[in-house]
């Protein structure tokens, strides 16, 4: 199955008091990589998150973004930082010493010194929160595949177009390469004959023995079955429903050699222009691989 590696979802789920907003987007990677923002305080539930998400994502750079909100009654306590309180009354004290200042420290100085009073995190219920915030994350991550499996059909339309091309192109290269023993006799016979100009009498089995030779190290119908067949499996790959980026980019690397072996064995031009040409359409399958989960 084709799945692109981008794309963007959102998703929101409220219950009681407790809400969760999700962003999720996705790029290429050749692993699978979360990063999480927004899960402090929460730091308990982020191993729980990368495993959901594990469950369902094969590949890519996974960026999630949550906003959680506790309602009004969760929010946050207040704790005194006494050393920094004493600390301060000390040194009020020590002025009115030295300089003879009279008057009360208020409360009001107090706290307006900064940092006397301090909010803590109240402990929260996390087997209470998570199961609102697992909703909201896997209808986020189902928005993402939808939009994944969509531009993903796409991509393997256009593959498939390729393969198409290519494939076509193999069967003119397997009838370019049907005649070669005559075409290396014909070749042979003309050398030959300019460089004797007539005056030497040909030995036809020497010759036949030659092109045949020639022909054999010409002969590149091996090739031409293996890249058949890795064509085949390619759009076995493509149809099958686990993600198959990997198994494409490996399968792309073994056409990609046979056809050089092909190129570098063929002494045909018409020949060797139609390898480039398949060559040329197997760049671009590579860089449409690139985004495939």
């Amino acid at each position: 199955m084709i799945n692109s590696m981008t794309g963007y979802a959102s998703a929101e789920k409220a219950q009681g008091q407790f809400g969760a907003i999700i962003e999720i987007r996705s790029y290429n990677s050749r692993h699978l990589d979360i990063v999480l923002r927004g899960l402090q305080g929460y730091n308990l539930l982020e191993d729980r998150v990368k495993a959901l998400v594990s469950e369902r994502l094969v590949r890519g750079r996974i960026e999630i973004k949550l906003q959680l909100n506790e309602g009004e009654d969760s929010a946050v306590g207040f704790e005194v930082d006494q050393a920094k309180a004493s600390a301060f009354l000390e040194a009020v004290r020590k002025l009115q010493d030295d300089f003879g200042v009279g008057g009360a420290v208020t409360i009001d100085l107090l706290i307006g010194s900064g940092g006397v009073l301090r909010p803590i995190q109240t402990e929260l219920d996390l087997e209470k929160i998570w199961p609102i915030l697992e909703d909201c994350l896997g209808q986020a991550i189902d928005n993402l595949n939808r939009m994944r499996a969509r531009e993903g059909a796409y991509i393997a339309a256009d593959i498939q177009g390729r393969l198409d091309e290519i494939a076509g192109l193999l069967e003119q290269i397997e009838s370019s390469t049907g005649g070669l023993l005559d075409h290396y006799q014909s070749r042979l016979k003309e050398r030959m004959a300019a460089l004797t100009r007539g005056a030497v009498e040909l030995d036809e089995a020497r010759v036949t023995q030659e092109a045949a030779y020639l022909a054999d190290r010409s002969d590149i119908s091996e090739e031409i079955v293996r890249a058949g067949s890795h064509i085949a499996q390619f759009r076995r790959y493509m149809s099958a429903p686990e993600a198959c980026g990997h198994k494409l980019n490996f399968l792309l690397q073994e056409l990609n050699r046979e056809f050089n072996t092909m190129g570098a064995k063929v002494g045909n031009a018409s020949t060797a222009h139609m390898i480039v040409e398949v060559k040329a359409e197997l760049e671009k399958v590579r860089e449409q691989i690139q985004n495939i989960e």
